[in-house]
């Protein structure tokens, strides 16, 4: 089936239409960032860089890393731009652009996103690495999809949506998509590890109160900090890593979440050197993708 021009928006150069890239731009591992000033400090490592581009919040810089090639390419905050950077990255490498058919032999992606996040247990503390072995979301992206879950994720989310429900007077239905198996044994190794829950926001939704007050207070941290699951537990906050675990997962790709912790919400505690630990968040990344 060819696709329509109005449902895969192709710009006059052949490049996508948000992320302002061309298939040959991209690399089959691809690192996620939020702040488009991340994407240098990620590329600064690379041996070469062969593509830098720009259009909006979406950043890209293609390149080499100990022979291997990588994109890094910052999605902006929040699932609302992941929806948009997942959908492009997989049509530049599924869908022919020129004949607007979707290809036969499909091509799969390994994205790994290096992120900031808050912690929720008092023994993940600021300045950790932590690697998300699920995503649950309780924004609405995943939502409009079809998509199955596995047996561990439908008792994760059965289990976090009956304690949401007493917390919170709203219709929100999460959603839970897993890490890659392979990707988390081999960038997540020495990491610490846990369930990592997506917000659609970054005060409210994540029970921060400045004026406005929220329906989610400490006690809800505290109950989901207390949600176990076999040897699963919830450990932080963030906004993107629900989001991309499950397109990652309807598209066919492999995906998986990495989170500098900078913030820790039980102990009211914030890093005194964010930078440090983003930057030792990288080097780690880096290291575990090109061995």
């Amino acid at each position: 089936m060819q696709l329509a021009d109005s449902e895969l928006i192709i710009n006059p150069d052949g490049s996508i239409y948000h992320l302002n890239i061309l298939p040959e731009d991209v690399a089959k591992t691809i690192i996620f960032v939020g702040d488009p000033e991340r994407v240098g400090a990620v590329s600064k490592h690379f041996d070469t860089i062969d593509i830098k581009k720009q259009k909006r919040e979406f950043v890209t810089h293609t390149g080499t890393l100990r022979g291997k090639r990588m994109t890094v390419i910052s999605t902006g905050i929040s699932t609302d731009n992941i929806d948009i950077v997942l959908n492009e990255l997989d049509a530049l490498v599924n869908i022919d652009l020129k004949t607007r058919r979707v290809k036969k032999k499909l091509t799969q992606l390994d994205i790994v996103r290096i992120g900031t996040s808050g912690s929720m247990q008092k023994d993940v503390k600021v300045d950790d690495l932590l690697v998300s072995s699920f995503g649950v979301g309780m924004d609405v992206l995943l939502n409009f999809y079809n998509f199955k879950s596995g047996k561990k994720a439908q008792k994760i989310q059965a289990g976090f949506e009956k304690l949401l429900d007493s917390h919170l007077n709203a219709m929100v239905t999460p959603y839970v998509f897993k890490a890659d198996k392979k990707l988390l044994n081999k960038v997540g190794k020495g990491m610490k590890k846990g369930i990592t829950l997506t917000c659609p926001g970054f005060y409210a939704p994540q029970g921060r109160q400045l004026r406005a007050s929220s329906q989610l207070d400490i006690k809800f941290t505290k109950a989901v900090a207390k949600l176990t699951f076999g040897k699963d537990r919830f450990t932080n906050f963030e906004m993107e890593t629900a989001g991309i675990y499950g397109l990652a997962a309807v598209l066919g790709h492999r995906a998986l979440s990495c989170n500098a912790i900078l913030a820790n919400r039980i102990t009211n505690e914030f890093s005194q050197k964010p930078k440090k630990t983003v930057e030792k968040l990288i080097t780690t990344v880096l290291e575990k993708l090109t061995i």
